[in-house]
């Protein structure tokens, strides 16, 4: 998908996913810390980027569409907060390793296989060890539920996909479940969603 077709879902003064962070990254706080460095993957409108530098994260918040990351500073604006934002396709990004205290891979399905795999890489990589990975995206059930999401089967995921990509890692939470979830105009309704929480191993 181009940078047009991005900058056009955002060209609104409405935050189509709303300003509140994900309830899933949300959970996670417990885990989250002052100080910790974390990459926001694919961040959009910033909701995400924002509620962890409220935490006191040092957050890095890269996205493709400089609409997005004009409303993500305008958001953090409002918010008292600070975030590093950074125009990018994620596809093509030179993900640095070892950076990163924690990464948020929030409904990021906008990339099928084999390019999928490039970002899982690069997830892999940016991470320190001992780092987290929360991540929480769509099952194949969401075509069925239609309130949200990509459309294609191959950009969605599976408990066993997951395993694959990130077994290795100290897995510390894996459920799939089904739940009404309200983000915006974009993520609204009964939806089909995994939720991962990983430790790259130290």
């Amino acid at each position: 998908m181009s940078s047009d077709f991005w900058n056009a879902r955002y060209a609104t003064d409405d935050y189509i996913f709303g300003t509140a962070p994900n309830v899933f990254l949300a959970s996670q706080a417990a885990l989250i810390h002052p100080g910790m460095r974390a990459l926001a993957v694919a961040d959009g409108e910033g909701r995400n980027g924002v509620w962890l530098a409220a935490q006191g994260v040092r957050v890095h918040a890269v996205d493709f569409s400089p609409a997005a990351l004009d409303k993500a500073r305008k958001l953090a604006d409002e918010r008292g907060v600070t975030l590093e934002v950074e125009q990018a396709d994620i596809l093509n990004w030179d993900w640095p390793a070892a950076e990163y205290d924690l990464v948020a891979a929030i409904f990021i399905q906008f990339a099928p296989p084999p390019e999928r795999e490039r970002i899982i890489a690069g997830i892999r990589r940016c991470l320190k060890p001992g780092g987290l990975l929360i991540l929480q995206g769509y099952t194949p059930k969401q075509i069925e539920f239609a309130t949200g999401g990509p459309s294609n089967p191959a950009n969605l995921y599976t408990a066993d996909l997951l395993r694959a990509w990130f077994g290795d890692w100290d897995i510390v939470h894996l459920h799939e479940h089904e739940s009404f979830i309200s983000e915006g105009s974009h993520h609204h309704g009964m939806s089909a969603l995994i939720d991962l929480v990983a430790r790259k191993p130290r």
